[in-house]
Formats: C-alpha cells, sequence, structure tokens
C-alpha cells in the first residue's frame, strides 16, 4: 500500500483499534515493557499509533510521538490525557522524519515495520535521528516458527494486507539486517511471532 492508502486504512480502524488496546496489550506488553520500559531522555515513538507503548515508558521521559494518520493521533492523545502524561504528537511519515539528525536519546517502534512501504527507508530514519551512543528499541511481529501457525499466516497473508496493509508473514531479522542496523540483543516469543531488538546506531560520538 501507499502512504495514502495506509493514511486511509487506519482513518478507519483508529477508534476500533483503540478499543481493542486491552488484547494487544495482553499479547505484546511484556515484550514492550522489556525493551521500552528502561530507555531514557528524549524519546522518539515512530508509528505511536493510539499510544500503546506510552505506559511502558518511564515518567521521566521527554516523548514524542509521530504517526502518518491524524485519526491515531487523537487516541494517542486520548491515551496521554489517560495516563495524566505529557507528550508532543505530530503526524509525520516515519520514511522522511522531520527531524534533524541525533535529536533523540532513544527511538522505539512497535508492529510498525510490517506497514511502512519502505520499512528500510524507515529504519535508517530511526538510525538517523538517534544519538550516537542512543538506543533503538523495537518490538515487531512476523511469520511463525510453528508449522501450523505459520501456514495459517501464510494462508490469510494476502487478504490480511489487502484488509489492514499489514504484512503478516514479514521476517523482522531480515528487514533490520537490509537496513544495516547494528543489534545488541534480539529476542523471540509468542511462537516466533514477536521479534524484540535493541540497536545501537552505527555512529559514535566526535
Amino acid at each position: 500500500m501507499s502512504v495514502s492508502e495506509i493514511k486511509a486504512s487506519y482513518a478507519e480502524f483508529a477508534d476500533w483499534m483503540h478499543r481493542l488496546e486491552w488484547i494487544d496489550r495482553a499479547i505484546t506488553g511484556r515484550h514492550r515493557r522489556l525493551r521500552f520500559s528502561d530507555v531514557e531522555g528524549k524519546v522518539l515513538d515512530v508509528a505511536c499509533g493510539t499510544g500503546t507503548n506510552f505506559r511502558y515508558l518511564p515518567e521521566t521521559v521527554e516523548l514524542v510521538g509521530i504517526d502518518i494518520s491524524p485519526e491515531m493521533l487523537t487516541k494517542a492523545d486520548d491515551t496521554l490525557a489517560d495516563l495524566g502524561r505529557d507528550g508532543t504528537l505530530r503526524e509525520m511519515d516515519a520514511q522522511d522524519l522531520a527531524f534533524p539528525d541525533d535529536s533523540f536519546d532513544a527511538v522505539i517502534s512497535a508492529l510498525s515495520t510490517c506497514t511502512f512501504p519502505d520499512p528500510v527507508a524507515a529504519l535508517r530514519e530511526m538510525e538517523r535521528v538517534c544519538k550516537p551512543g542512543g538506543t533503538i528499541r523495537l518490538v515487531e511481529h512476523g511469520r511463525s516458527d510453528v508449522g501450523p501457525i505459520a501456514r495459517f499466516q501464510e494462508w490469510r497473508a494476502d487478504a490480511h494486507y489487502a484488509k489492514s496493509g499489514c504484512r503478516w508473514t514479514q521476517e523482522p531479522r531480515d528487514v533490520v539486517e537490509a537496513a544495516g542496523l547494528s543489534v545488541e540483543d534480539t529476542s523471540t516469543g509468542l511462537f516466533g511471532t514477536i521479534t524484540t531488538f535493541e540497536i545501537t546506531p552505527s555512529k559514535t560520538n566526535d
């Protein structure tokens, strides 16, 4: 899907996704907490959606969330209010971030690379805006390593993509490798459908 098509899709599903966020948290919450709970400083949440990640971040961080969908950002703003937290939300394409180089101490994203038209470009943008010595944290989903689940995903992959713009059977490790990112740590869970990453930007302090 193009960026405009993804934007239109999320306009339709934003309210539904916000209402069912508790299911997402039940499934992926422990993985988000593992990767996001110890970040510090100024933090960018790329493709923040309805704000599911916000509750897993330390209250001391300076939070900036971006998403391509204004409807998603409206729900993310509601999430900030519900949590009693401050944050800045901006409508923006993850593949072309409107921030200078080295703007953030940490960049996080969850369940996002499956929807970007060019996920490699988006990951390289995350690295560009992350400070030397900073950290990039990802929680992604993809093809299961359990045969029956993988076969079901493959059977439904085209219909799932047509409905939601989500590549259900992507291989997150392949996408991260193609972006040339330096992985410090990675883990897999939920029958191989969830893969998390801790990534160090491939640049050094001057």
